[in-house]
């Protein structure tokens, strides 16, 4: 059976963004080396919302949709929580049918690269979707260069992009990048050269033994017939400490680097460094993912035509380094007790159609829409139920507010604490015919202006709601038509 290739790539990294210079201020240091910027997740984003937004990019590039998706796999090292099946979220935010297979790659920052090759083989159309957001103790090097973002691959028969051959190769180096059991903090024992030894090793490794691939033997020579080079990057520096050992120039490691405009952005680096090598033209990239430990996964890619990629990389809104300790959650208070309107999971789980993919009823008698379909039509009073009608996610605002510093609900509260005041807006979602909507509430995230007015045009985005008895909520929110990127 021959090995799916690739027909789109999509990439998401944060708006928000903390310049190193903001860091080398606090702390009197000089950061991570090689990093001009690191891209912050917001306090209602992580590792899902990223890698649907990346995953929805790609489906776009790849001129596909979720209901054609026949294999999902997720890679990260900074899942939501330590234990759960994050994939079957994913999976349930883009909408793909809850039969398909799905798969969770983790455990060090070479997993996005095993999902690729894990799934070269599966049955196509499939989607790889990697995310990653690291952190460390605020005073650490690894603070300094912690990024956030995701990319994801759609795999077809037909894709534009081959992939050659994969080499893998792993030897230990303990202590070389770790996270303790139950902590959020990335870690090393800070040896320098022990880590550029292991790096170089593992790098080095994998794309000898992808020369070596016997079903790949056109691979040889990968590492000089490349025009880019994809490495895992914790910062600026260790990417090109490998340009020796593999033969090649720093302008080819430049070409698929991107770490210094985005942090140290775990598993997901490569891929991010793919879609920007892939959109500036480039025919043919090796990409290597490296773990700690250390392990390496490498793959040869060759372009047949230009690569549909849908790709922004870039952040647009700079913080100071206290907002970006905020955003992160590093420093708020605790949640109050009481008062909120608590939500069930089971109730919960009724409503994820909605939450997630905006599915709402037209009423069987009238045709009526109605968000959320339940009891009686608003229109014509019939309670002989509805027939699903999934919304565009596009709307018009009705009215809008802001919940001041203080006024929201206990369950929002972290989130108001690490983002401030937020909008509110009651929406009038476009229906999936002409000329009909439906009202229903939403957040407002990104607003150029603050609270938006009646009349602006706003899309639907996934993002964290709330925590709450330990599970996160999903859902929708909304972002202004103007700033949507």
């Amino acid at each position: 059976m021959s090995r799916l290739g690739i027909a789109g790539i999509g990439a998401y990294v944060p708006r928000l963004y903390v310049p190193a210079s903001a860091y080398r201020d606090a702390w009197g240091t000089g950061g991570a080396a090689g990093v001009e910027r690191v891209a912050v997740a917001d306090a209602d984003e992580d590792v899902l919302t990223m890698a649907t937004e990346a995953s929805q990019r790609a489906l776009d590039a790849a001129d596909g949709d979720a209901s054609d998706v026949e294999h999902l796999a997720l890679a990260t090292t900074t899942p939501p929580t330590d234990e759960e099946e994050h994939t079957v979220r994913l999976a349930s935010l883009l909408g793909i049918d809850p039969a398909v297979p799905t798969r969770q790659f983790g455990g060090g920052t070479r997993a996005g690269a095993v999902a690729l090759a894990a799934t070269l083989d599966a049955t196509g159309p499939a989607l790889v979707a990697v995310a990653d957001s690291p952190q460390g103790t605020p005073e650490s090097d690894e603070s300094a260069g912690a990024g956030a973002g995701a990319a994801a691959l759609v795999l077809t028969e037909d894709g534009v992009v081959s992939v050659e051959g994969v080499g893998e190769y792993g030897e230990p180096f303990p202590g070389t990048r770790f996270r303790r059991r139950g902590s959020a903090d990335t870690e090393s024992i800070g040896i320098t050269q022990y880590e550029r030894d292991a790096y170089t090793s593992a790098v080095g490794g994998a794309v000898e033994a992808l020369e070596d691939d016997v079903s790949a033997t056109s691979t040889a020579g990968a590492a000089k017939r490349a025009d880019a080079v994809a490495l895992t990057a914790p910062d600026g520096a260790l990417p090109y400490r490998a340009a020796r050992t593999l033969g090649v120039t720093t302008e080819k490691i430049a070409a698929g680097t991107v770490v210094s405009q985005t942090g140290d952005t775990g598993s997901a680096g490569p891929f991010l460094g793919l879609a920007s090598a892939l959109e500036s033209g480039v025919s043919s990239v090796l990409l290597v993912g490296y773990g700690g430990g250390a392990g390496a996964t490498a793959a040869f890619l060759s372009a047949e035509s230009d690569v549909p990629v849908d790709a922004v990389l870039d952040g647009d809104t700079a913080l100071s380094y206290a907002e970006a300790l905020r955003r992160r959650g590093t420093i708020t208070g605790e949640e109050p007790e009481g008062g909120g309107a608590y939500v069930s999971v089971p109730t919960w789980r009724q409503t994820i159609p909605q939450r997630h993919r905006l599915v709402a009823g037209r009423c069987v008698e009238c045709g009526a829409l109605s968000f959320p379909p339940e009891g009686a039509c608003f229109d014509c009073g019939s309670l002989d139920g509805y027939e699903n009608a999934v919304l565009p996610g596009s709307g018009t605002v009705e009215a809008a507010t802001a919940i001041g510093q203080g006024g929201a609900p206990p369950e929002f509260v972290e989130q108001q604490q690490r983002s401030g005041s937020f909008p509110v807006a009651v929406v009038a979602f476009d229906g999936p015919g002409d000329d009909e909507s439906v009202s229903a509430p939403a957040q407002v995230v990104h607003s150029p202006a603050g609270t938006p007015v009646i009349g602006d045009r706003v899309e639907a985005v996934p993002r964290r709601i709330y925590e709450q008895e330990g599970v996160v909520r999903y859902g929708f929110k909304v972002v202004p038509t103007e700033a949507r990127r």
